[in-house]
């Protein structure tokens, strides 16, 4: 099965043959194509078109962060299973507003029913967010109110404010007061890993998109404009509560992380290549954790859950069976 591969060290990524090679200061890598599914290069790396080619023709996406371990951009490989018929039915549906609206609620909803499922799991435990429950059922109902994109995000964002607001109850240790999300920068410990889990789970659905027939540039909920790709965010919204947030609590609650793995700049607070490395792990043992699958009658990973919430999407664009998002059953 292939894996990601995350380069945290400076050095020359290229093609030694038929495989590829890292090479730094203290020595030699070899990473075999066969099994590498995409990288995601934190340090600063030199490559070459010979490798950008050689990428291509694995189908291997490159992912790019920044010095402060955000995604900066991607290499994206040629599509591999481009289908001019989908990507037709793709863009007549974001053309429509009534077909566009659909799958926008769609998307929103299944975003709030899996906040619920959260804040819900933690009130079983004695957290005090019977409230929150009660005001999520409630604000499910009123996603067919919004009469355009612009107004069903703003309903979405005052709902995950809400239950942003939830977190301190929800988390341990003086160290990591929630308070406030603040983005660009984040200014405290949980926000910066926020921004990074987000960050994350944008490119793992992108990298899922380019394994479909769907064309990551036109979302739904998220208005097609000069961001490059808009689909892969629209999808993350499903899966941020029982993904990246499940990780932060996690990481957080059973003392993995402490303040030490972060470090305060004048831009705001980060994760140290440490932190990184610590969420790195738990985010991926997080994707290849199993559930049962509803329909399927088997269990898949997280990450293929994603897949198969994009093959979803892919049939009802075609006609063949209306999408319903997927939500998770704790």
């Amino acid at each position: 099965m292939r894996k990601p591969v995350y380069i945290f060290n400076a050095g020359d990524l290229e093609r030694h043959q038929n495989t590829l090679r890292f090479t730094t200061g203290e020595g030699r890598r070899f990473v075999p194509v066969e099994t590498t599914s995409e990288i995601h290069a934190f340090g600063e790396i030199s490559l070459n078109t010979k490798l950008l080619n050689f990428l291509s023709r694995n189908h291997i996406p490159l992912h790019v962060y920044n010095y402060y371990g955000y995604w900066s951009g991607s290499y994206m490989p040629r599509e591999q299973y481009v289908s001019g018929h989908l990507t037709l039915a793709q863009a007549a549906h974001y053309m429509d507003h009534d077909k566009r609206m659909t799958l926008a609620r769609l998307f929103v909803r299944g975003a709030l029913a899996n906040m619920e499922k959260v804040v819900g799991y933690y009130a079983r435990r004695g957290a005090d967010l019977k409230s929150l429950v009660e005001d999520f059922a409630l604000k499910k109902a009123a996603v067919g109110i919004p009469a355009t994109p612009e107004e069903l995000m703003a309903l979405e964002g005052g709902s995950r404010e809400a239950y942003y607001g939830a977190w301190d109850d929800i988390l341990k240790g003086e160290d990591f007061a929630f308070e406030k999300r603040t983005r660009r920068p984040p200014m405290n410990r949980i926000n910066a890993l926020v921004s990074f889990g987000n960050s994350l789970m944008y490119v793992t659905v992108l990298s899922e998109i380019h394994k479909t027939h769907l064309d990551p540039r036109i979302g739904f909920l998220h208005t097609t404009n000069r961001r490059r790709y808009t689909l892969n965010l629209d999808v993350a919204e499903i899966f941020k509560p029982i993904i990246v947030d499940r990780v932060i609590f996690t990481l957080v609650n059973r003392g993995v992380l402490k303040a030490k793995d972060f470090r305060d700049a004048t831009e705001g607070v980060f994760l140290t290549e440490k932190g990184n490395k610590t969420f790195l792990e738990a985010y991926d043992n997080r994707l290849k954790e199993t559930v049962q699958h509803p329909k399927l009658g088997r269990a898949v990973s997280y990450r293929r859950l994603i897949r198969l919430e994009l093959y979803k999407l892919e049939k009802h664009l075609l006609g063949d069976e209306p999408y319903e998002p997927y939500v998770s059953r704790w």
